[in-house]
């Protein structure tokens, strides 16, 4: 599979050289310049299937060339020993659960994959930086993903605030591979900074930076994977039509199960999934978009005014506008409405979500509520309940049992260095550190 630049199709490059430079030197981002037609290798599979062994299927033929049927084995194995759930509920709704992995986040999957196939592709020669924006859960995920990675080094930028979770046994001064760092500023600060180091070429390959936030490809790609998975999971039970209802904040889940329907997963449409931020909700709809004041929400994952993801989705429009607006439907979920789905969801199913799963239930609600609606939906439960105890307890009168990694979690950590939001000041921390 060759990657092109969103901002022009007159070169492409490799699944590694959009991995190790994640930003095309043209601007914009990666997306696969070709989509394979993957039916005849996750169409057999039945529900015995595991998923790692679909990821050992499914890999090394979309990346024939960089990862054999072995090397492929060995990333799946490498990073996954957790997997998605799906729970079938009624002939109408499936949950998928996307919350088993080390810090209980649906981008673990996408952040293991990547830890591991950089690991492989890095196995002969060469080395990388992963620099990337964090905050909370994220951060630790990358911490558990690229510790002990060999010829990897795992530089987190987080907002003012505390930083918890991480272990300093992990951290450079102490031998690790990790290296955290505070900017005196806020998340979209720490994003600008890998943005313009990254920019800055002489100093991005003097340590090979990349970044493992969603800008990178090889953090997306793998996401589509777990929508393969679902159906593969539920293909014997389906009749009519299938719809995901997807969580949108930042569009990058969306986006890989578009790719999944691209690769030829048998769907009709996706549910994006807003808060009242309802970031694309206008776009959708073939308005122009325009980013909007940010509100705090019970969804915070969702609050995003200018989503990350933004060129991806416009491409996928650019190509092919009329089909998207049949593909895709906007849904737009204020916090009453998403406390009461999550109550809701208790009480009909006995199954407790946290609020982004909350906000993919009341719209996929409200999708099927339409007479013409015939199908089956599968939910995206993005987060576990304990995530947002406190909020779940509230609306269902049930309380969450914290799982002891979780709790682990919580433990405040001091960062290697504090630094204004300035290029100048990240590249001294990181000169510093060798």
């Amino acid at each position: 599979m060759q990657f092109k630049s969103t901002h022009s199709s007159k070169s492409s490059v490799s699944f590694k050289d959009a991995v190790l430079r994640c930003l095309p030197p043209e601007g914009g981002l990666y997306v696969p310049a070709s989509v394979m037609d993957m039916r005849q290798f996750f169409l057999y599979m039945d529900s015995g299937t595991a998923y790692h062994e679909l990821v050992a299927t499914v890999a090394p033929v979309l990346l024939q060339g960089e990862l054999n049927p072995f090397s492929a084995s060995q990333v799946a194995e490498s990073a996954f020993n957790f997997e998605p759930e799906l729970i079938q509920l009624d002939e109408r709704v499936s949950v998928l659960n996307l919350f088993h992995g080390p810090t209980g986040i649906f981008k673990d999957f996408g952040i293991a994959f990547l830890a591991a196939v950089m690991e492989q592709l890095l196995k002969n020669s060469g080395r990388a930086m992963v620099l990337s924006a964090t905050q909370t859960d994220t951060g630790v995920s990358m911490t558990r993903a690229f510790y002990g990675r060999t010829h990897i080094t795992s530089v987190m930028l987080y907002p003012s605030g505390p930083i918890r979770g991480l272990d300093p046994a992990t951290f450079v001064t102490q031998g690790g591979n990790i290296i955290p760092i505070q900017v005196r500023g806020t998340f979209d600060d720490c994003q600008r900074l890998v943005t313009e180091i990254i920019r800055d070429r002489p100093f991005a390959e003097r340590y090979s930076i990349t970044s493992a936030n969603a800008l990178n490809v090889g953090r997306l790609l793998p996401q589509a994977l777990y929508y393969l998975f679902a159906f593969v999971k539920i293909k014997k039970y389906l009749k009519g039509d299938l719809v995901f209802s997807v969580p949108s904040g930042n569009f990058g889940n969306l986006i890989a199960g578009l790719y999944a329907w691209k690769f030829g997963m048998p769907v009709n449409g996706f549910i994006a999934a807003m808060n009242a931020n309802n970031a694309f909700g206008d776009f959708i709809q073939g308005k122009a978009f325009k980013p909007r004041r940010l509100i705090s929400t019970n969804s915070p994952a969702l609050d995003v005014s200018f989503p990350a993801n933004y060129e991806r989705l416009a491409a996928f429009y650019e190509e092919a506008p009329a089909v998207m607006r049949n593909m895709v439907f906007p849904a737009s979920i204020d916090d009453r409405a998403t406390e009461h789905a999550m109550e809701r969801f208790w009480k009909k199913y006995g199954i407790l979500l946290d609020p982004h799963g909350g906000v993919a239930f009341a719209a996929a609600e409200r999708f099927a509520a339409s007479p013409e609606f015939n199908g089956h939906l599968v939910i995206l439960a993005t987060g576990h309940p304990a995530k947002a105890a406190d909020l779940v307890e509230k609306t269902t009168g049930q309380s969450v049992e914290i799982p002891a990694q979780f709790m682990r979690l919580r433990k405040k950590t001091d960062p290697i260095a504090i630094i204004d939001p300035q290029l100048a000041a990240l590249e001294g921390a990181i000169a510093s550190c060798y």
